[in-house]
């Protein structure tokens, strides 16, 4: 018995030594996490990640969030033509030669809030229908949330609640939560379960996620939607 005694005892002095600077961590019950960063502070703070991994070609950045809910570009536009590689457009048209090569970051949503009316800014050809969310569009010195179209974006094609996972968003890198990348003095950062991308020195930018966006102009935010208040689409 003193034998056994004997042998216990030197197990836990060695398990001692050999823990020696160990440090044992408790969850805190009562931790609360630190509220996100507002969006330019985000912008502003997060570090710059290499975009060489999200190149699409003709100076074109584009990345999915991890789970899939946005797809975004740094890319530029030509009048209402934007160079994006998911969705067509006539942004190579030669007869668009004319127009001015502007720098936007344009983002799609999977699963999107309805833009509230003071967003609404297109009336859509005088219908006053098909001014839908989902899509985010960002220049050098305005931000709108929502689009006239008729249908689903290639987003919610693919990711939206009756999507097939399969096309060319779903062959886009992954911009993982807290990286950031920029194109042309615009940024965009993966956070908060959504997408921010704005002109840091212009005080511009937007918010979107599954259930809320935010537009910014001067540091200050112009509009939201809140997750309590935020419809789906179907």
């Amino acid at each position: 018995m003193g034998a056994m005694r004997r042998t216990v005892l030197g197990i836990l002095a060695a398990l001692l030594m050999a823990c020696t600077g160990c440090t044992i961590t408790q969850e805190d019950p009562d931790y609360v996490p630190p509220p996100p960063l507002p969006v330019l502070e985000q912008l502003k703070q997060a570090p710059l990640t290499d975009p060489a991994r999200f190149s699409a070609g003709d100076d074109v950045l584009s990345f999915v969030t991890a789970d899939h809910s946005a797809v975004c570009s740094l890319t530029s536009a030509r009048g209402e033509h934007i160079n994006v590689p998911y969705e067509q457009n006539a942004y190579s048209d030669t007869a668009n030669n004319k127009l001015a090569i502007v720098p936007v970051a344009h983002c799609e949503l999977a699963v999107y809030p309805k833009p509230e009316a003071g967003d609404v800014t297109d009336d859509c050809a005088g219908t006053g229908f098909g001014y839908l969310g989902g899509a985010a569009l960002l220049t050098p010195d305005k931000a709108n949330y929502g689009e006239c179209r008729s249908g689903v974006t290639q987003m919610e094609a693919e990711f939206g609640p009756k999507g097939t996972r399969t096309g060319p968003v779903s062959r886009l890198p992954v911009l993982e939560d807290g990286q950031n990348l920029e194109r042309n003095g615009l940024r965009c950062s993966a956070y908060h379960d959504g997408v921010a991308c704005g002109n840091v020195s212009a005080g511009i930018a937007f918010f979107i996620s599954r259930d809320h966006y935010e537009l910014v102009s001067g540091g200050s935010q112009n509009a939201s939607v809140t997750p309590s208040e935020a419809p789906k689409t179907p």
